[in-house]
């Protein structure tokens, strides 16, 4: 009876400890601890905006909270390769931008998308020309023509050398035969202040990121480098419009390290797209300006392959140089 007893016991035993063990699994209780989410920039731009929005909207859809943590510098290139290098077990994710594809070709980065495992994207937005209120220019053209005037001469600001909006700026120096003299910063944040403090002549960061000093009558926006009008500058026209056949922007969204357990990832997928859908974040990047483009992991992930092909060829074209 005794054995019988000990043997039944050993059975439980066993039975608890396996049940502890599937418990403590990352498909039941991720996340144990708070998650960080890294933004590839400086605080104050639409990058770090979108991620401290993320942040808050995400609360009720996971048990610990998303911690915020900025790494700018090489243009996004320093917070990208932390994550790419990254234990990739969930607790270290970035808020990955249009750099994820743009600086692989610029040789300036060892990660490439494939680095990755895309979660959701939550945003997409154009470059915009924005110069101070007391420019002497009031319109695309007018700035352009003053750039053909003074090769060399205006001062265009950007998130750093190879980031998305120095890219546009080259991008608009070919199309239009000008040429600016390109200055770069850790962020558009920081560029946009420079420009109000008239160290520079323009930006061609995103109307998000300079939506405030233009609603406060400091900066003006002359163009806008979408296929269609932006809201809350309906009134900018597209370069489209003004004949010059460029439309440039970034995206922002969530991804994993590579080797992230499927059913982590089943799971940040699966809160993400609660918080990406909610009415909460929304709300938020509608009073930042930020154009909202949901896609979820499937759609992410085929959209960075086509973003890909086409900076590639792009930065081919232009023949950039970091």
């Amino acid at each position: 009876m005794k054995r019988h007893q000990l043997l039944r016991a050993t059975i439980g035993l066993v039975f608890f400890q396996c049940a502890v063990s599937f418990a403590q699994s990352p498909a039941i209780a991720y996340p144990q601890r708070p998650i960080e989410l890294v933004v590839p920039a400086s605080a104050g731009g639409g990058t770090d905006i979108l991620s401290r929005a993320f942040s808050d909207a995400a609360r009720p859809f996971l048990s610990q909270p998303v911690v915020v943590v900025n790494k700018s510098g090489a243009s996004g290139g320093i917070g990208h390769s932390e994550v790419a290098n990254a234990k990739p077990d969930g607790y270290k994710l970035a808020m990955v931008t249009v750099e994820l594809v743009t600086l692989p070709h610029l040789g300036t980065a060892k990660f490439t998308m494939d680095d990755f495992i895309p979660i959701v994207r939550l945003n997409a937005d154009p470059s915009a020309v924005t110069v101070r209120a007391d420019a002497p220019w009031n319109t695309i053209e007018e700035f352009l023509d003053a750039a053909r005037k003074k090769k060399g001469e205006i001062s265009v600001g950007n998130a750093g050398t190879g980031s998305i909006w120095h890219l546009a700026a080259v991008a608009l120096e070919e199309k239009t035969k000008t040429q600016f003299i390109h200055v770069p910063f850790q962020g558009g944040a920081p560029a946009v202040l420079a420009l109000v403090g008239g160290q520079l002549d323009a930006v061609t960061v995103s109307p998000a990121e300079v939506s405030a000093f233009v609603a406060s009558g400091k900066l003006k926006t002359l163009a806008v480098m979408a296929d269609k009008r932006v809201k809350s500058f309906e009134k900018v026209p597209t370069l489209k419009e003004r004949n010059i056949d460029l439309s440039i922007g970034t995206w922002r969204g969530l991804a994993a390290p590579k080797g992230t357990p499927p059913e982590v990832i089943g799971a940040l997928v699966a809160a993400a797209t609660s918080t990406g859908q909610g009415a909460q974040l929304r709300d938020s990047m509608d009073k930042a300006n930020l154009g909202y483009s949901f896609a979820d992991s499937a759609a992410f992930r085929g959209d960075m392959v086509r973003e890909n092909a086409f900076f590639k060829e792009l930065i081919s074209k232009l023949n950039i140089k970091n």
